[in-house]
């Protein structure tokens, strides 16, 4: 988080709403590729083994408004998941996951973002994959913050059933996966 000193002059982080209310983050930001990451996990096995994957391609826009309202994109390829086994990753790609040949992209988009804490936004929005969309609401904890790069966390759990991701032989996958992003958003 970027640093300013308090009364004493002692530093310390800067808030989130500060941010927002003095302008510092006004303006419209892009997704550094580099800077960020999407992992995903998911149980399996009954919960006795956790499959880690993660998506090479990633890219998206924001824009924080001199009112301090917050909006955001982020795109993810599908095709560009990896666990670090082949026959899986094809499987994940297939029709039974995320259907990548005909939907080529998991989006999140966040149409609405306030302070929940000094280091932290609440976000409403939506979740695209395998073609179906869902609300989401999720915290965003800011990692670092100045007027020239914004850094956010996030951690959903995301209910597969709910985008028609159901292939579980004997109920072995968990029906919930937990998704992290950490996207670092740079001025244009």
């Amino acid at each position: 988080m970027s640093e300013r000193r308090d009364q004493m002059g002692t530093l310390a982080p800067a808030d989130a709403a500060a941010l927002l209310d003095d302008g510092t983050v006004a303006g419209r930001w892009v997704l550094d590729s580099a800077g960020s990451r999407a992992e995903f996990h998911v149980k399996h096995c009954w919960g006795a083994v956790t499959v880690h994957g993660s998506f090479s391609q990633i890219t998206g826009e924001g824009s924080a408004g001199p009112d301090g309202t917050v909006t955001g994109r982020v795109c993810i390829e599908a095709c560009s998941l990896g666990t670090g086994n082949k026959k899986r990753d094809e499987h994940l790609r297939s029709a039974d996951f995320f259907d990548a040949g005909r939907h080529p992209q998991v989006v999140v988009t966040v149409t609405a973002a306030r302070p929940a804490g000094p280091a932290a936004l609440a976000c409403q929005g939506s979740l695209e994959a395998a073609g179906h969309a869902e609300p989401v609401e999720f915290t965003a904890h800011v990692a670092d913050a100045s007027a020239e790069t914004v850094v956010l966390r996030a951690d959903l759990v995301v209910d597969r059933t709910r985008f028609a991701m159901t292939w579980s032989p004997l109920g072995m996958a968990s029906a919930t996966a937990r998704a992290t992003v950490v996207a670092r958003f740079v001025r244009p």
